[in-house]
């Protein structure tokens, strides 16, 4: 008889993968909390913070950070280096890499940036820049766009950015504060803020009334859909509770800084209308997702929300503050769900839409901040003095961000369905000296560009779409006779390129084919035409929907223009 002997199965002495650094560990504890005492540390929604804090702390994020933060987390290290690797303003170091130097200098290179000069800099910049000490990166929208060119030091805005003022500011370390104009309470509810949400909590203003009014005023979303408000209301109230409301403070659209003008210098109207918002939905929580650019907004709507808890207006943890880390992408609702959530913001697949299933897959308002902000004031002032407002048959008031070649540029509230000729003559003090109007974006990036031969077009929701355009969040780039129209499509298409998140194929590669085709000495129109067409109809989401636009709209309106600049044949 044979007797077969087998050797015992050998076991690992320990997990696979790279060993854990103890000391990481314990380091993460300090900085973060102890995660054995607060299980809430380890929630998934919390992975974006503690990536902040790590990069906060050490200016980068270290792999051996990242793998003791998967330990700590209890995630996989897919998870956290997927997640730390999608956003823009996080700075993962291999093990075999150097870390970056202590200062970053970041040059904003939106279209209004480059306008102003944004390259040129940029490259004096990198020539004057000392080795391994500082390293000069662009980047993308900051927000500033009526202060172009913009840079950003370390965490701090350099608007009207020259050599001198960057290289000041590198060697002294002093910085001009950011124009926030603190709005506190104690103002606000002297001047009777507050009233609406005291009256919707104490049962003297009803949720039909409330949306009756909102129906009669026409407030729709200002983030770019133009959804009407109320129906956003009742949609998400028909679902099953518990439900959740978030508000985007994500703006990266370029040239879009509305936004940013209202949080500055009115907090806690903004705060009164998310909250009379998360009421009329009976939201568990009020999550605000705020764009990492605006660092100077982040500390004060901490300082916001802590006197609201202070005085008892809200529950303490009841309004969520999250920072985004640099992804245009997340400014379409469902990504910035995802992101809330700690996950890369690729945009979901609908439906279903987030007011069936959203944050933490429960129904969710989501409203951008300017629409939140005008509720409370369209109650004070009357359903009725809002409607009322408008040109050319429109209805209400639209804040027109306007950069570029102006004289004023700026946040300009104006009535809804004024003509671009009328808001330059009437808000912004005409062209920039020397510039003859060429052409404008309506609606930002994705909104695409118009003659100056259709410069008296009414600008609001549904006047634009059969010139092929639309007004998305009213950001208004003016273009001039100076401007090249070959750069600023590159500008655009590379943009898109930059922020697609990649799920797709028609945009992650359309996009990047398009900038290809752009770059040529003369343009295939139709074979820019075709892959225009694929993009629009195939994408997912909006993203990849509209970057074809600023080509489109060349082709369309600016043939005469592009012939004599030989980018297309003539006839």
């Amino acid at each position: 008889m044979t007797v077969e002997i087998t050797q015992p199965k050998r076991r690992r002495g320990r997990a696979r993968g790279r060993e854990l650094a103890p000391l990481a560990l314990a380091g993460l504890r300090r900085l973060l909390g102890d995660e054995r005492s607060d299980p809430s540390l380890q929630r998934r929604d919390r992975l974006i913070e503690h990536l902040h804090a790590i990069q906060d702390a050490h200016g980068h994020l270290a792999m051996v950070e990242l793998r003791a933060l998967a330990a700590y987390m209890n995630l996989p290290m897919a998870a956290i280096y997927e997640t730390a690797t999608f956003y823009a303003h996080f700075d993962v170091v291999h093990d075999d890499e150097t870390p970056p130097p202590a200062v970053t200098v970041r040059v904003c290179d939106s279209l209004s940036c480059q306008l102003a000069g944004a390259e040129a800099l940029k490259a004096e910049l990198e020539a004057g820049a000392a080795p391994g000490a500082v390293r000069v990166v662009r980047a993308p929208c900051m927000g500033r766009c009526d202060s172009a060119p913009v840079v950003e030091v370390g965490h701090h805005h350099v608007r009207y950015a020259s050599v001198e003022g960057v290289e000041a500011v590198i060697d002294t370390g002093h910085f001009h504060p950011e124009t926030v104009l603190w709005q506190r309470l104690a103002d606000y509810r002297e001047a009777g803020g507050y009233r609406l949400l005291n009256a919707c909590r104490d049962g003297e203003v009803s949720v039909e009334r409330l949306i009756k009014a909102f129906e009669h005023a026409g407030l729709r979303g200002l983030g770019g859909a133009g959804f009407p408000l109320y129906r956003k209301w009742q949609a998400v109230r028909a679902e099953p509770g518990p439900r959740y409301a978030v508000i985007n403070a994500d703006e990266g659209e370029p040239g879009t800084f509305k936004d940013r003008f209202y949080l500055e210098r009115e907090i806690h109207r903004f705060l009164e209308g998310a909250l009379v918002g998360a009421w009329v939905v009976e939201a568990e929580a009020l999550y605000i997702y705020l764009r990492d650019e605006y660092p100077g907004l982040h500390r004060v709507l901490h300082k916001a929300i802590d006197e609201l808890e202070e005085a008892g207006l809200v529950a303490p943890g009841h309004i969520v503050l999250r920072r985004g880390a640099g992804a245009y992408i997340c400014g379409e609702e469902s990504a910035l769900i995802e992101s809330l959530e700690g996950k890369p913001g690729k945009p979901r697949h609908r439906p279903p839409f987030v007011a069936q299933r959203g944050l933490f897959d429960r129904p969710t308002l989501v409203n951008n901040v300017e629409t939140v902000y005008w509720v409370p004031r369209i109650w004070e002032q009357g359903a009725e003095w809002f409607a009322g407002q408008g040109r050319h048959g429109r209805r209400g008031l639209r804040s027109f961000s306007v950069s570029g070649r102006v004289k004023r540029p700026g946040v300009h509230l104006a009535p809804a369905g004024i003509t671009l000729r009328e808001l330059l003559e009437e808000y912004c003090g005409g062209m920039a000296e020397g510039h003859r109007l060429l052409g404008y974006l309506p609606g930002g990036a994705s909104g695409g560009i118009l003659p100056a031969s259709k410069a008296n077009i009414p600008l609001d929701f549904d006047t634009l779409q059969e010139h092929g355009c639309f007004i998305g969040s009213a950001a208004i780039v003016v273009l001039s006779d100076q401007d090249d129209l070959r750069a600023v499509a590159s500008n655009l298409l590379a943009f898109f390129a930059d922020e697609s998140c990649g799920q797709c194929t028609p945009c992650r590669v359309g996009s990047e084919k398009m900038l290809t085709l752009l770059e040529r000495d003369e343009w295939d129109v139709p074979q820019l035409e075709r892959l225009a067409r694929v993009m629009m109809d195939a994408s997912i989401c909006g993203l990849g929907q509209a970057a074809p636009n600023p080509v489109i709209s060349l082709l369309r309106d600016f043939r005469g223009e592009l012939a004599g600049r030989n980018l297309i044949a003539k006839g």
